[in-house]
């Protein structure tokens, strides 16, 4: 087996990448607004079924409101399908994502969503610059 000199950067990108959902999964369940959106760009959009959140502090607003009420004891997670480079410092990644309630294992089936995420590096650190959902069986 050979190595080239290129595969152990793809291989940083990929985990550093990786952590960024780690993180943003963790801070969904301890219903973290702030620590939960600073993984998001200042400008960062947000894009599902009914809402656009355009900005940090709108997102960072409409998920405290969420993690008080309606996503109160949840836990979000997301299986990533693909992470491509567009740029070294652009990446596209889509998951099937979904929010498990509390006390549910994992989620059903008709409960996933399909996620097109676009993160950047700002200073060295893996943001996210855009979020866009739709249910899992949307063409």
């Amino acid at each position: 087996m050979t190595s080239s000199p290129a595969a152990p950067a793809a291989t940083d990108h990929d985990s550093a990448v990786r952590e960024v959902f780690r993180e943003v999964s963790r801070a969904w369940a301890a219903g973290d607004a702030t620590a939960f959106t600073a993984w998001y760009a200042p400008d960062a959009s947000v894009v599902l079924p009914g809402y656009h959140l355009a900005g940090e502090e709108q997102i960072r607003s409409a998920m405290a409101g969420a993690f008080a009420g309606p996503l109160h004891g949840t836990r979000r997670v997301h299986d990533i399908e693909r992470i491509r480079l567009v740029t070294p410092d652009v990446a596209l990644v889509h998951t099937s994502s979904a929010t498990v309630q509390d006390g549910q294992y994992a989620p059903a089936a008709e409960e996933r969503e399909a996620v097109t995420w676009v993160l950047a590096r700002h200073a060295g650190r893996w943001l996210i610059e855009a979020y866009h959902s739709s249910p899992a069986g949307a063409v």
